[in-house]
């Protein structure tokens, strides 16, 4: 019966919302449930929920779910590269330090790019991602217009990736003792210090983003935006299709998304270097799974902001990680809770501190 409720109840409030969204090209960002607040700025959606939230009609209807990601993904493709073409525009910035990137031999051309536009810094760790993240590189190197340079900083006893990533991006190693948990925020803190780019994105080893990602976040910050969620919709690829599109290093219209997220305060967020470290970069407090990108985003809001959401991004499947499956014991997200009872400007003061 419960069962019986629930289908009959998104026919009759979610069916016609579900329609008015894919009867138009770039109509699929109004979708919503049938309780939620959205806004429309001529662009992109923003949802006025604080944390994220799935698409109840994709959970009941799986193919509701598909459907909205073709739309998406006609609109706003996702394609791969081996390397980046474009060398830069934007001046480049000062990051003291940085290593040359590791390159193959016999690719000379494949060097990064030394003025880029935007940097992408991804943290990770293990073999077991390793492909989520070569695929996540490839997406990212098909990016149009600007030019891009990656900054992957692993964290690990030893270095395990290294050989196994393209010659185009930066490898950073960041020690880490056995068996300790992973640190996310102070990959990126790590990987910031490296980066050339003016513009940054924080990026997760399993997400793919459109091509023109990077050229929408240099619009928007000639607009004067300091921090960018451009995300929409996240679609989450059935495991079978994620393993598909990891084996065959291509994205058709024919894969299956069987979870829609909206809301993903974190995932892949742009900022600008100057706003990064004025709000005092990441909290390496959190240890583990979880919170620090909300964390990370209620101070980048006290800066000029936007989480008007407009582009798809696809996520390649994977088991979750343990922490996750704590939910609200899990330490990182415990730990988030603790300092959302401070004051924004007092974390933003102790951590500027810390940096400097």
């Amino acid at each position: 019966m419960a069962s019986l409720r629930t289908t009959l109840g998104v026919l009759a409030y979610d069916l016609l919302r579900y329609v008015s969204a894919t009867r138009a090209r770039g109509r699929w960002i109004h979708m919503r449930n049938r309780a939620e607040e959205i806004k429309f700025d001529g662009r992109g959606i923003e949802c006025t929920l604080k944390y994220m939230s799935e698409l109840h009609i994709a959970n009941v209807f799986p193919k509701t779910g598909t459907r909205l990601m073709q739309e998406a993904l006609a609109q706003w493709p996702v394609s791969f590269a081996d390397a980046p073409r474009l060398e830069g525009s934007f001046p480049a910035a000062q990051s003291p330090g940085h290593p040359e990137p590791h390159r193959a031999a016999g690719q000379p051309g494949n060097r990064a790019t030394p003025n880029p536009d935007v940097t992408f810094v991804i943290g990770h760790r293990g073999s077991s991602r390793l492909p989520h993240l070569q695929l996540t590189l490839r997406s990212i190197g098909a990016q149009q217009e600007v030019a891009i340079e990656c900054v992957v900083v692993e964290q690990a006893p030893e270095p395990e990736i290294r050989s196994a990533l393209p010659p185009w991006v930066r490898y950073v190693h960041q020690p880490a003792q056995e068996g300790e948990p992973y640190r996310r925020a102070a990959t990126f803190n790590e990987g910031v210090r490296r980066a050339r780019g003016r513009l940054l994105v924080l990026h997760d080893n399993d997400l793919l983003v459109p091509e023109r990602y990077a050229a929408e976040i240099v619009a928007r910050a000639a607009e004067s935006w300091e921090a960018m969620d451009l995300k929409r919709f996240v679609f989450y690829l059935a495991p079978r299709d994620s393993e598909r599109v990891l084996s065959s290093g291509r994205l058709t219209l024919d894969e299956r998304s069987d979870t829609v997220i909206q809301n993903v305060r974190g995932g892949s967020i742009a900022i600008t270097r100057e706003a990064y470290d004025g709000i005092g970069g990441f909290d390496e407090s959190f240890v583990g799974w979880g919170g620090e990108d909300l964390e990370f985003w209620e101070r980048a809001e006290t800066r000029r902001a936007t989480r008007f959401g407009y582009l798809p991004m696809i996520h390649l499947w994977h088991a979750a990680q343990p922490e996750k499956l704590q939910v609200q014991d899990a330490p990182a997200i415990k730990r988030y809770f603790e300092l959302a009872a401070v004051p924004v400007e007092e974390r933003i003061e102790r951590l500027r501190r810390g940096r400097g």
